[in-house]
């Protein structure tokens, strides 16, 4: 079977995702999905989908917008941008890239989805308080 498909799909419902649509990303997936990123680690369809209704509960209009896409022969790659203001009184923009490994089944659903992208250089480090500390941090490990 050729992921390239399924991949395709995926990669259309995360461009137009929005709670009207989070269903639609849901049924992609399978049952016993497993989901990590910087902040977390998930197995199950229900707590896939807990993670994107947190993401709405907590951003103004995120937003992704897949800017590439390679297909390797056990897992796709999406690279992509994801853009929003985080809700509160300060409504914080937020820009950021990263990239998902997803993994296919011979039915089509996505089994595994991995995100990789800088938590630390790309978000903690614009928080108040904690992005004092990160900034530090981060400035160890850079050439002067």
């Amino acid at each position: 079977m050729t992921i390239s498909k399924p991949l395709e799909q995926y990669r259309k419902a995360f461009e137009e995702l929005t709670p009207d649509t989070l269903d639609h990303l849901t049924q992609l997936v399978a049952e016993n999905v497993i989901f990590s990123d910087p902040f977390n680690h998930v197995t199950g369809r229900d707590q896939f989908r807990r993670i994107f209704a947190h993401m709405f509960a907590t951003c103004d209009e995120p937003r992704f917008v897949v800017t590439d896409l390679a297909i390797g022969d056990k897992a796709g790659y999406l690279r992509w941008q994801m853009t929003g203001r985080f809700k509160g009184k300060r409504g914080k923009a937020f820009s950021l890239i990263g990239m998902s490994e997803v993994h296919v089944n011979a039915k089509g659903q996505i089994i595994k989805h991995i995100d990789h992208w800088d938590s630390a250089s790309q978000l903690l480090s614009d928080l108040p308080y904690i992005g004092w500390i990160t900034r530090r941090i981060l400035g160890l490990f850079r050439l002067s």
